[in-house]
């Protein structure tokens, strides 16, 4: 009995630490890119937004930025994948694309921390002692390093109407997470902005996308 019982526990063992393996193989080559998005369609009766061609136009505080026309190429990449055609000459719509990013130090649970927290973490020792079924006694001591860095980062994408110069379409995405590389996450972020385009549903909604670390 005790040799089934050591050979049971000995083949659960490996398909847990296979199991492990297994997971940690998938989590070390993709990332999940968890989004909160808003879109509005504003489009009039009988305005069609499938397929639509749309030029960029840009603030004058964005004229001169490089950042600006990256941005731009990641969104034509976005809306290209549901269907817009970029023409400037022959364009129906102006889009406006905003960007927008912020860094701060988290808590354990990835919110930013509040004012008053030391950035340097603290630590602290304890000593205990039970009784129980038997007794025992112990010596604690517990580290907290520098709390890590997360970004927050947010794109929108605003379609006018040239004609009319009404806004036809608005959507925004949001993500908070540990990932320094921006650039992959803006793209993906215009993804997630431009999801369910051009029928979105109503109200926040989480999109995610997973994308290789």
């Amino acid at each position: 009995m005790r040799t089934e019982t050591r050979q049971l526990t000995r083949w659960f063992s490996m398909a847990m630490a296979a199991l492990a393996l297994s997971l940690l193989t998938g989590c070390a080559s993709m990332r999940l890119i968890d989004s909160d998005v808003v879109s509005v369609n504003a489009a009039p009766a009988g305005m069609n937004l499938q397929g639509a061609k749309y030029r960029f136009e840009r603030l004058p505080s964005q004229a001169n930025n490089p950042e600006a026309g990256l941005a731009e190429q990641q969104a034509q990449a976005a809306m290209t994948a549901v269907g817009l055609v970029r023409d400037d000459a022959g364009a129906s719509l102006s889009v406006l694309v905003g960007f927008s990013g912020t860094q701060y130090l988290s808590d354990p649970w990835g919110r930013p921390m509040g004012p008053g927290a030391s950035p340097f973490g603290r630590i602290t020792i304890g000593t205990g002692f039970g009784v129980g079924f038997g007794s025992h006694a112990g010596v604690g001591m517990g580290m907290r390093f520098p709390p890590p860095t997360h970004y927050q980062r947010e794109v929108s994408v605003l379609m006018r109407d040239l004609k009319s110069g009404q806004v036809v379409y608005e959507t925004r995405a949001s993500h908070s997470g540990p990932w320094s590389d921006s650039v992959p996450i803006f793209a993906t972020l215009f993804q997630a902005a431009l999801a369910n385009f051009p029928n979105p549903p109503a109200g926040l909604r989480r999109v995610n996308i997973e994308q290789p670390r």
